[in-house]
């Protein structure tokens, strides 16, 4: 019973340390669900991505390595890649057209969990818990078969805790509020900031592109909005 309660106790420390930046990208991606990205998109994309982790971590309980550190880094050009292509598609999407938009009634679990979003969201989760493949590795390697299993069980079960925790979050008035005004650019300059840190793991160069992410987006919305005036104009 002593091992039980221990496997318990480990999993759950490993996993909140690894894990606690996780509730602010999930919270993130939470508020900008609309109709073509739910919250099962973001559940399953999780799962998939802390699945990933997990299968890229396992070899460690049989003494080995699958992947190498400097190609985990490299995933993080995915969210860097995400990041902008949601800053260049973000002053396309117009209200009208997101009101005509319909989503497939009943889609089927397998349909939905390998989505083009789904992936997006795992790909984002693997890149983003990268590090944690340096931690598990030795966690598994030192854990016997049946406290391996009650600590998987235990992290899996706490990928559900988070995704819950910071669905939850976006209902607080006041991070509801910030996150419906500047979501849709904080969002993808968080991406960004995000990728660049898992490529470099470097903290100024991070903050720096954030920044710029930020200053790139004002510029790009001042750009569009101007062109639609002009636009509004010649029409009259």
């Amino acid at each position: 019973m002593s091992d039980f309660v221990t496997a318990i106790t480990t999993g759950i420390t490993a996993f909140t340390a690894t894990n606690i930046d996780d509730i602010v990208i999930l919270t993130l991606l939470f508020s900008q669900i609309n109709k073509t990205f739910r919250s099962r998109h973001i559940l399953g994309g999780q799962y998939l991505g802390f699945a990933a982790l997990i299968v890229a971590s396992l070899p460690g309980f049989f003494g080995g390595l699958i992947i190498p550190q400097d190609w985990i880094r490299l995933l993080g050009l995915m969210p860097i890649i995400i990041g902008v292509s949601s800053l260049l598609k973000r002053e396309e999407d117009l209200p009208e057209e997101a009101q005509e938009e319909t989503e497939p009634s009943s889609p089927s679990i397998i349909s939905s969990f390998f989505s083009p979003q789904t992936c997006n969201v795992a790909a984002i989760a693997f890149a983003n818990g990268s590090d944690n493949i340096s931690v598990y590795v030795p966690l598994f390697a030192n854990s016997e078969l049946d406290s391996l299993l009650v600590i998987l069980s235990v992290f899996f079960t706490m990928v559900g805790v988070w995704c819950y925790t910071a669905y939850k979050l976006t209902y607080l008035p006041a991070i509801a509020n910030f996150l419906t005004e500047n979501g849709n650019t904080f969002v993808p300059c968080i991406l960004i900031g995000l990728g660049i840190f898992i490529v470099t793991e470097n903290v100024t160069w991070t903050l720096l592109s954030v920044f710029s992410s930020y200053i790139f987006s004002l510029i790009l919305g001042f750009n569009n909005h101007s062109s639609t005036e002009k636009q509004e104009k010649l029409s009259v």
